[in-house]
């Protein structure tokens, strides 16, 4: 079955601006195609209906789930999955570290059947936040932060040195160092920006809103 990408409700459009054309994808179109008011629903629904629109290839999102969640009512819940493409992942050290694991696994697996290790990568950006590790050995003076963070960096060098790896071998992958702050304070002060862009598959530069999915312990 084809993958390709495809914009079956004529929802894509180019927007002019003052660095360059982007592509988007208009709910305005969308209603007028299916004749329903989407300018209604909640804007967290409108980003998963974007990004449904976005990605629609017939196969992985369907026009059924653009139309399903194009006519999404919170007294009437619609049992079907939601197929939520998000623009980027955020992972906690905990929980990020092991999914660092399972990526390298991949890639051992993939050269030792004779492939390119190189094709395994995260296939949207993932930011990687160490934000629970740094211990309290030093305190009540002014250099108690620095000192805790070297100490930290001793503690889990064998830790760090793989992280470090995972960073430079895989695309789309960045590593937050420990003592920059907690992963909810980072994603909403470094990590989010409002409206990403990627390489359009029909073409030029797509934009379209920030979503992501997030893990924490």
């Amino acid at each position: 079955m084809s993958t390709r990408r495809n914009d079956p409700f004529g929802a894509r459009a180019a927007l002019a601006t003052p660095h360059n054309s982007v592509h988007i994808h208009r709910l305005d179109r969308l209603e007028q195609s299916l004749g329903v008011s989407v300018a209604r629903l909640p804007y967290s629904i409108k980003v998963l209906i974007e990004a449904a629109l976005r990605t629609c290839d017939g196969y992985q999102v369907t026009e059924a789930d653009v139309k399903r969640l194009a006519s999404w009512n919170a007294a009437s819940p619609d049992p079907h999955e939601i197929p939520f493409k998000p623009a980027r992942v955020v992972l906690q050290d905990f929980t990020g570290v092991p999914c660092v694991v399972d990526l390298a696994a991949m890639r051992d697996a993939v050269q030792r059947l004779g492939g390119d290790p190189k094709r395994i990568n995260p296939l949207v950006p993932v930011d990687l936040v160490i934000d629970h590790s740094v211990q309290v050995d030093v305190f009540g003076n002014v250099i108690a932060l620095e000192r805790n963070a070297e100490i930290e960096f001793d503690r889990n060098r064998e830790r760090y040195e793989f992280l470090r790896w995972g960073q430079q071998a895989f695309a789309n992958f960045r590593v937050v160092p420990p003592a920059t702050g907690i992963v909810h304070q980072v994603n909403l002060e470094y990590l989010a920006h409002g409206v990403l862009t990627a390489p359009d598959p029909a073409g030029g530069v797509a934009a379209y809103p920030d979503s992501l999915v997030g893990t924490d312990s």
